[in-house]
């Protein structure tokens, strides 16, 4: 693949996902901690999970407005939550992640949307990155 972009973040653990993370422009500059439903302390910060979320939302719905636009549908209003579960992997102990995507089209006729929403999941980078490796549920609202 010939990169048209690459995206550079550090991550400075103390441990037990405590501490920061940083992109390489400063844009994106988080304190990292874990969430008490981890067994962590909480409070301000953030997590992991809550950075592929919004990566993975903002992600697919720039896929779903490329293949409306390709299908001649116009959409407006589009809102695609992403929430990014985390679980314990019964095959090795350790954790394992999973996505629901509520994806909300209004004015699109529920089937029409379905289609797009499909679609767009075939063409979404991050879909294509975690096909067969996350469990993903497209779910049309």
């Amino acid at each position: 693949m010939e990169a048209l972009y690459t995206a550079t973040a550090t991550a400075t653990v103390k441990g037990g996902r405590t501490g920061s993370v940083a992109s390489s422009d400063g844009v994106l500059q988080h304190d990292l901690k874990m969430p008490k439903e981890l067994g962590g302390a909480g409070g301000e910060g953030t997590n992991p999970e809550q950075l592929f979320a919004a990566g993975y939302g903002a992600c697919y719905e720039s896929a779903l407005a490329n293949v409306a636009r390709k299908a001649g549908v116009k959409l407006e209003n589009v809102v695609v939550t992403s929430n990014v579960s985390i679980g314990k992997d019964a095959t090795d102990d350790g954790f394992k992640l999973a996505v629901r995507l509520d994806v909300s089209m209004p004015g699109v006729d529920h089937s029409q949307a379905e289609d797009l929403a499909r679609k767009a999941h075939d063409f979404c980078p991050y879909s294509k990155a975690t096909r067969g490796n996350i469990d993903v549920v497209l779910n049309v609202v």
